[in-house]
């Protein structure tokens, strides 16, 4: 599972594997491991909401995804989901969740597990 991050913006990739290991328990969870912390970022399925959700606590991100979507992900064409959260103070965070594609440009990072790009297909 990949994540990016900039400004409001939380953004989480992941591979077929994961996609389907998360369908199936209902949780993914990565982490970045520093000299005095860990750095976590979970994914997490959860009933009774609809919509993506997240919080930041203990040094980790949670990004959930609501139960009913969790279920169909894996077998479905659909990439992915996003939700923008209207914060009490007035600011957005914006939140995608998708399905990692075989990256367009050279890469050297292993993408044996990537979803096939659908612009990459056309090209053919």
């Amino acid at each position: 599972m990949k994540i990016r991050i900039k400004g409001n913006s939380i953004r989480f990739r992941l591979t077929k594997m994961e996609v389907e290991t998360f369908s199936r328990v209902g949780f993914y969870e990565e982490k970045t491991e520093f000299r005095d912390q860990i750095f976590k970022y979970v994914l997490k399925s959860k009933g009774k909401i609809p919509h993506l959700e997240a919080d930041f606590k203990n040094d980790t991100i949670t990004m959930y995804l609501p139960e009913k979507d969790k279920l169909i992900w894996a077998n479905s064409d659909r990439v992915g989901f996003q939700h923008t959260i209207v914060m009490e103070n007035g600011k957005e965070l914006f939140l995608l969740l998708e399905k990692d594609f075989v990256c367009l440009d050279e890469t050297i990072e292993d993408q044996s597990d990537n979803y096939p790009n659908p612009l990459l297909v056309k090209r053919k």
